[in-house]
């Protein structure tokens, strides 16, 4: 849960000395004392007093007309360098119980951006002071003072990371503004077009005002300098107004935000005259309740507002915390927010079913999922239904584990009041056991009869009306469902039924310094190159439906592969089996726009599947509340890369996937390429990429960046009718010439996984 300090300046800590019933406390302890009976778990004050900042003024910045003994100051400077230290009255804090319960503000005077070489080196040696003594007092965290010069931003990084490097243990929190308001006011920062363009929304594919992130920037700039170092985090300052975009909030939410600096200048007042906040912060703060961060109140002891007092704006923000979307989720049982705590951003490897036998444990868990089996009750019911032919119906359960599925086919049996019977058919020994046990408690040999082997190398009985599988991985594809059906398929008549019938695999980019760090956590470099199943949480997808300047991009979240069950004109063997596994080999290549700048740490995949009919099963983010809301069986998977890529604003990324093949295995590669959109005369010789459209200039202004409608369409699922998913491509782009943009390439990745050499699913 949230924490809830409360911010002493030193103005607050003067006033507490003043008192006469200290007794044995200190002021800061007494500020502790005050601040847990005022319902605060913790305080945040100054590590040091203005003296200290005297003195340190006074031996390192010089001035010609007031100091006459230049040398004799030197000399102390010098002193003072070779061995930093404090003197007790340049304190707040100089015992062990008062630092155990508070945060230690580091100097905001500090200036490690400075322009002036020699005030950066002696800041730097003052921070390394300072930080030395709060990990004295045993210390966990401190923040450190926000960054305000752009162009020296590299200066401040080395000297975080030389800290990291010198002060073992404590986490160092950068204080940085959500927002740079000036940045507002100027319009996008970059423009392809040479005469002055107009402003261009979102919607079509432009950066909108709000999205030059100044800050952000600035942060990635240290973090990435820093090496993602795990003790690095953010201390989010929502000081200035938040921007309207929230493309550009998102990208705060794939950051390690530890605090959340929330001023009293921030509240409004309501028509009662007690602290609120704008609908914009409201939001921002609900969102960000899923990263659990520490709660910093500012000058909430001023009386900026007429009611409530000091206590009002912590019940406020705790109100935005219990009303928080993630909070409430987690909080409510059946979701998967509340099935997956503990497991966010937890790096799972993928199942081999092929080559590995589950545990009943694994079973369990996947057995606890009802939105699953009562989507594949409701198909298999409808399959019967609709089934034309009279008389005994035929179904195989290809792969029923401990026998849920078997359960719900004979659930849907008695619902279709159809004569009916059940093959169920496992390779694990084990679970056959338990399949042994529900068949002579439960179900009997007039209803299902078991057969223990390889589906794809047993034979049934007799060929079957409905084959029901659960073999979909997170990807759909990535448990090899195509290879076990390839077998299992022998089983159905000419006009049998597979559930599933279809599965698709969609994948997005996205960005996460929790994720990027968890994979490059064990050292070994082919976890850079292994998918993960997640359930993602600290991310942000970097796409939107935006069709980019080029026009060519597609949607947020794209289609890579489809499989369909049973596969129709295969090339079989006199067993009914495939000749090789070529046909399940796939590729696809992607065109996605990113609106705001970021860092693409991997890319989210996600399956969505058709059992039968307009019933099915997804994962996909826009699509899964319709379909299958609540279901637990499956989180995303997740491709990583071994090194960031940096994507400014209206880039566009063009992704590669393959899902390749050989006798023994199966594996995925994957690749990226990001790309600029400049104007053609600007560029010599531009690197045109795939399928480019060129876009050109508006009659109206000339400029390239009008706005132009997204050309690709969005394919709309099958099991979904929402018509207002289909983007359509109106006529007049498509007989409009576009010239005048061309794709500059800047950057790609390795290629991911070649041959297979880090992951692979054995057959």
């Amino acid at each position: 849960m949230p924490a809830f300090c409360s911010h002493y300046t030193l103005e607050d800590i003067a006033e507490l000395t003043r008192r006469d019933d200290l007794g044995d406390d200190t002021p800061v302890l007494r500020a502790t004392s005050d601040a847990r009976t005022g319902g605060y778990d913790t305080i945040c004050v100054p590590l040091t007093n203005e003296k200290w900042k005297a003195r340190w003024k006074e031996l390192c910045i010089l001035d010609p007309e007031a100091s006459p003994d230049k040398l004799a100051i030197e000399q102390r400077a010098e002193a003072w360098r070779s061995k930093p230290a404090f003197f007790r009255e340049e304190v707040t804090i100089s015992r062990l119980e008062e630092a155990e319960s508070l945060i230690p503000l580091v100097s905001e005077w500090l200036q490690l951006d400075a322009e002036d070489d020699w005030v950066r080196h002696d800041a730097e040696i003052a921070l390394q002071q300072e930080l030395a003594f709060a990990s004295y007092l045993n210390a966990q965290c401190a923040i450190l003072p926000p960054p305000s010069n752009r162009t020296q931003v590299g200066s401040y990084a080395r000297a975080i990371n030389a800290c990291l490097a010198s002060i073992p243990f404590m986490e160092l929190s950068v204080r940085v503004p959500i927002y740079d308001p000036t940045t507002a006011l100027s319009g996008p920062s970059r423009s392809p077009s040479p005469v002055e363009s107009a402003p261009a929304s979102s919607a079509s594919g432009g950066t909108p005002p709000e999205s030059n992130m100044t800050t952000w920037e600035m942060w990635d700039t240290i973090r990435t300098i820093c090496g993602y170092n795990p003790r690095l985090t953010l201390a989010l300052d929502l000081t200035p107004p938040l921007p309207h975009s929230s493309s550009v909030l998102d990208q705060w939410l794939a950051e390690p935000v530890r605090h959340l600096w929330l001023p009293a200048s921030a509240f409004i007042a309501n028509a009662k005259g007690y602290p609120v906040l704008t609908k914009g912060t409201q939001s921002f703060i609900r969102d960000a309740m899923k990263l659990q961060p520490n709660v910093i109140l500012s000058g909430t002891r001023g009386k900026k507002h007429g009611r409530g007092g000091e206590p009002a704006y912590a019940q406020y923000v705790r109100h935005l915390e219990k009303t928080s979307p993630s909070v409430k989720a987690a909080q409510t049982a059946g979701t998967v927010e509340n099935f997956a705590l503990g497991y966010q951003d937890y790096l799972q490897a993928p199942l081999q079913p092929l080559m590995d036998n589950l545990q009943s444990i694994t079973y369990q868990t996947f057995e606890q999922d009802p939105v699953k089996y009562r989507n594949y009750e409701e198909a298999i019911f409808l399959a019967l239904s609709e089934w034309p032919n009279p008389g005994k119906v035929t179904l195989c359960v290809a792969g029923a584990g401990r026998g849920p599925l078997v359960a719900r086919a004979l659930k849907a049996i008695e619902r279709s009041k159809r004569e009916a019977f059940v093959y169920a058919v496992e390779k694990n020994p084990n679970a056959y056991v338990t399949l042994q046990e529900r068949h002579r408690l439960e179900w009997g040999d007039e209803k299902v009869k078991l057969l223990y082997g390889d589906m794809r190398t047993l034979d049934v009985p007799e060929k079957v009306d409905i084959l029901i599988s659960e073999l979909l991985g997170s990807f759909g594809d990535n448990e090899l469902s195509p290879e076990c059906l390839d077998g299992a398929s022998r089983f159905l008549k000419p006009e049998g039924i597979s559930i599933p019938s279809s599965y698709t695999a969609y994948i997005a980019p996205l960005s996460s310094s929790k994720l990027y760090n968890e994979t490059r956590a064990t050292k070994d470099p082919k976890s850079m190159e292994t998918p993960y199943v997640v359930m993602l949480h600290a991310i942000n997808i970097l796409s939107d439906n935006g069709g980019g300047i080029s026009g060519t991009c597609g949607p947020r979240i794209q289609e890579c592969w489809d499989f369909e069950h049973p596969r129709k004109d295969a090339a079989l063997t006199e067993q009914g089996l495939p000749l090789t596994n070529s046909h399940n080999t796939r590729s696809a290549k992607l065109n996605f726009h990113i609106p705001n700048a970021g860092v693409l740490h991997g890319f989210a995949g996600y399956f969505e599947a058709v059992l039968y009919g307009h019933v099915g099963l997804s994962i996909h983010p826009d699509r899964m509340a319709q379909i299958s809301k609540d279901m637990l069986s499956w989180f995303p998977l997740f491709f990583p890369l071994k090194d960031p890529l940096y994507l400014p604003a209206d880039s566009e990324l063009t992704v590669s996937m393959w899902r390749l093949t050989d006798v023994r295995k199966v594996w995925y590669e994957w690749y990226a390429e990001a790309f600029l959109p400049v104007p053609s005369s600007s560029v010599h010789s531009p690197i045109w990429r795939d399928s480019l459209s060129p876009m050109s200039p508006s009659a109206e202004t000339g400029s390239f960046l009008s706005p132009v409608v997204s050309t690709p369409t969005i394919v709309t699922s099958p099991l979904l009718d929402v018509p207002q998913l289909t983007l359509e491509l109106p006529a007049q782009h498509l007989e409009k010439q576009k010239e005048g943009v061309s794709l500059v390439k800047i950057s790609q990745t390795t290629l991911h996984n070649p041959g297979g050499q880090s992951s692979w699913i054995g057959l």
